[in-house]
Order: C-alpha cells, then sequence, then structure tokens
C-alpha cells in the first residue's frame, strides 16, 4: 500500500468513495423537490431497517405493546437510492439521516430526527422504558455511550471491513479493535445486571441491541461475526436471546425492511394488521 500524503486543500474525490460514492456529497441540503407521503396516525415514521433505523420502530411497537396510544405510519426511506435527500425528508432532517419522526399529538406538528432523540422523545412523552432516580443517569449513561459508540461500528468497521473499494490492514485492525472494545464493555456491564441501566429494559438496551444483536446473529458485514469472534461475549448473546424474544421487538425489526425474503419485509406500516402473514425474525440483508 502507498503512502497517501494529504494535499494543501482537500478536494472531493466522486469516484472513490467505495459503495455510497453515488450519493455521498459534502454538502447538506435537498437534492430533489419531493413531498412524504403522509398517514392518518398521531405519528409519522420515515426510515430503513438499519441498525438506526430500527430503534424508532422497535420503541413504537413496544409503545403500543404496552397499551400506549402510539400509532403510527411508517414509509421507507431508500438510503441507496438517495431517498433522504428529497425536499420533505431534508425538511424533516436536515442531515440527511434515517431515521426521522413527525410527532402530530400537539396543536402543532414536531419534527424529531437523530435515532436517540427519538427514542428520548418517545420515552418522556408516554413516561416508558425509562427508570427514575439514580437508574435514570444509568439509562442516559449508556444510551449515549451507544449513540455515540455507532460511527467506530458502522462508519469504522463496517465501512473499511465491508463497503469501502479496497481493504487496507490499519483502518481494519483500528475499528476491528475499536468494535471488539465496545462489545467487551457491554458484556462486562451485562455480566453485572439484566439490562444496561439495571433490572429493567429501557430505551437504552433499545438503542443498543438494535447495534449489537446483528453481530451476535451474524446478520451484518458479511463474515463480522466470526472474523470478530463474536462468540466470546456470552453476556451480551444472553441480552440479545432476552430482547429479540420480545414480539415488540420482532415487529419493530421488520418495518421499512426491503432486502430477504418477501416475507420478512414491510415496506410500510399503518396498522398491527400490516404484521399478519409476515415472518418475524431476522434476515441477512443484501
Amino acid at each position: 500500500m502507498s503512502e497517501y500524503t494529504p494535499p494543501k486543500v482537500w478536494t472531493h474525490d466522486a469516484e472513490n468513495g467505495g459503495r455510497f460514492a453515488n450519493i455521498n456529497r459534502p454538502t447538506a441540503g435537498a437534492r430533489e423537490q419531493r413531498e412524504l407521503p403522509k398517514g392518518d396516525n398521531p405519528f409519522q415514521l420515515y426510515s430503513l431497517a438499519t441498525p438506526n433505523g430500527v430503534k424508532a420502530s422497535i420503541m413504537l411497537e413496544e409503545l403500543l405493546e404496552a397499551g400506549h396510544s402510539a400509532e403510527y405510519d411508517a414509509y421507507t426511506i431508500n438510503i441507496g437510492d438517495g431517498d433522504q435527500f428529497g425536499s420533505g425528508f431534508v425538511a424533516i432532517n436536515p442531515n440527511s439521516k434515517i431515521p426521522a419522526l413527525v410527532d402530530r399529538t400537539g396543536v402543532e406538528a414536531i419534527r424529531v430526527f437523530e435515532s436517540g432523540a427519538i427514542l428520548l422523545h418517545l420515552a418522556e412523552k408516554f413516561r416508558a422504558f425509562q427508570p427514575t432516580g439514580q437508574a435514570r443517569a444509568e439509562m442516559l449513561s449508556w444510551l449515549f455511550w451507544q449513540i455515540g459508540s455507532a460511527p467506530f461500528i458502522g462508519g469504522g468497521f463496517g465501512h473499511f471491513y465491508a463497503y469501502a473499494p479496497q481493504k487496507f490492514e490499519y483502518p481494519i485492525n483500528r475499528y476491528a479493535m475499536e468494535t471488539k472494545r465496545l462489545f467487551s464493555v457491554a458484556d462486562q456491564r451485562l455480566g453485572e445486571s439484566r439490562f444496561l441501566a439495571g433490572e429493567d429494559y429501557t430505551i437504552a438496551d433499545i438503542a443498543t441491541f438494535a447495534w449489537l444483536a446483528p453481530f451476535v446473529e451474524g446478520n451484518i458485514y458479511n463474515d463480522a461475526k466470526t472474523f470478530l469472534s463474536i462468540d466470546e461475549y456470552a453476556n451480551v448473546a444472553r441480552w440479545v436471546e432476552e430482547i429479540a424474544a420480545r414480539p415488540a421487538v420482532q415487529r419493530g425489526r421488520i418495518v421499512t425492511k426491503v432486502w430477504g425474503d418477501e416475507a420478512s419485509q414491510l415496506r410500510e406500516r399503518h396498522s398491527a394488521a400490516d404484521f399478519e402473514g409476515k415472518v418475524l425474525k431476522p434476515s441477512k440483508p443484501e
């Protein structure tokens, strides 16, 4: 590998961006006028069933399972096709990332973007899946630990191991080490308590499960489970198995899913009836 010498002024090289080179640019904002579909339910979710995307749909399904009035419409935003750069989506999330939520339960509609913000907004609104007192501080710590760590797993390890146009030892080793360190952090914590914040299931678990479960199940970044020796993390595996068995989690994981067996896909969600006949189990993304 030849050594790279950075130029004095960086310029965008659209031909050297890997799998997502056709959509990645160093600028923000809408690229085309495109309105978003809207349903009749109080919440409108625009997402894709990636690790970040399923956090919101799992949370909404958990709220419904618990008896809260959290009915929602969900629409697929295909990030590979650049749907996130349509004017309607950018108006909800100027950062052009999924998921994004519109809360229409009040006098005026409220936009909420970034997965952690959506989880916290819904938890506070319904007073659900968040503890009180000292446990709340623990929950917030683990929630933001996950939010801050995800780029090392996805944009770091995932990109250089699975999506970069060429494989280079240094970045793969750097982010493999960090991903394993994060698994070790979670594994040690889950050796002390049933869930991340203690004995109660919270939004910290929802956020973290969305990223760690695919590695445990072997459903992400080709053979990353073997490469990273994920079976070493027995406490994480126990926790993943328990959460993956929750009916709301199983439903939430297929909302806006557009790959794999067609019976496990749900491109739009408008009511519980949409899950009839669906296969509620993880499947490997294309």
